[in-house]
């Protein structure tokens, strides 16, 4: 979602003024993308989402005080929440697990350069899902352990199948309609009931596991 004008408006949330101060550069360099905000930590985090009410978070999740999960649970909790992206560092797969629990729709390594950071910001924008490949094959190979992802769908129709290879991709409702002839109608409840049958709680999780069982090309059956 976007202003009247077409301007993606973004809250920084990250406790290094550093950091902070690179990502404004980065997004500074588009006209599309206006930074509203700033945040220390995810108490402050909340705070600049209910007064600038940005289109898009990005979120920090490891800080002092309230943590970026916290905060990012906090956020999906209210009317009309802003997408919010994880901002990740290699050694920080687990806290990425737990922000995609609590709501995030996505996750980027703060590595990623700029052309591709811009990008990703307006993919998400538009309400897709978004994960940095390096880091999406680090936490899908260790999310892997356990219970097999394969075995999980199992079950599924195909039909089913198809519609979860879809939120694998990040494709929107209005989009895998498109893609595979229905309704969004149609789609809407493929998707609500793909969400109970697999026991998850948003599209990021199931974009996850399309990944984890290989139903897009490339992924490959991970163990």
């Amino acid at each position: 979602m976007t202003d009247s004008a077409g301007v993606i408006r973004v809250l920084l949330v990250d406790d290094d003024p550093m950091v902070r101060g690179h990502l404004r550069t980065i997004l500074g360099s588009s006209p599309e993308i206006e930074v509203v905000g700033e945040a220390r930590d995810g108490a402050e985090a909340v705070e600049e989402v209910l007064r600038g009410r940005p289109d898009v978070v990005l979120m920090d999740l490891r800080m002092p005080g309230v943590d970026g999960v916290t905060a990012t649970r906090e956020i999906a909790a209210l009317a009309d929440p802003p997408t919010v992206i994880a901002l990740t560092t290699f050694d920080s797969d687990t806290h990425v697990r737990a922000a995609l629990a609590a709501g995030a729709s996505g996750y980027l390594v703060k590595t990623t350069p700029a052309e591709d950071l811009l990008n990703l910001i307006r993919v998400a924008a538009d309400g897709h899902v978004v994960m940095s490949p390096i880091a999406a094959q680090r936490l899908v190979t260790q999310s892997a352990r356990g219970e097999s992802a394969r075995a999980r769908i199992e079950e599924l129709a195909e039909r089913d199948r198809e519609v979860l290879a879809c939120l694998g991709e990040g494709l929107t409702n209005p989009e895998i309609a498109q893609r595979l002839f229905l309704s969004e109608t149609t789609v809407k409840s493929y998707v609500s009931r793909l969400l109970t049958k697999l026991g998850l709680t948003h599209r990021t999780q199931a974009a996850l596991l399309a990944h984890r069982a290989g139903l897009l090309p490339g992924d490959g059956d991970l163990p």
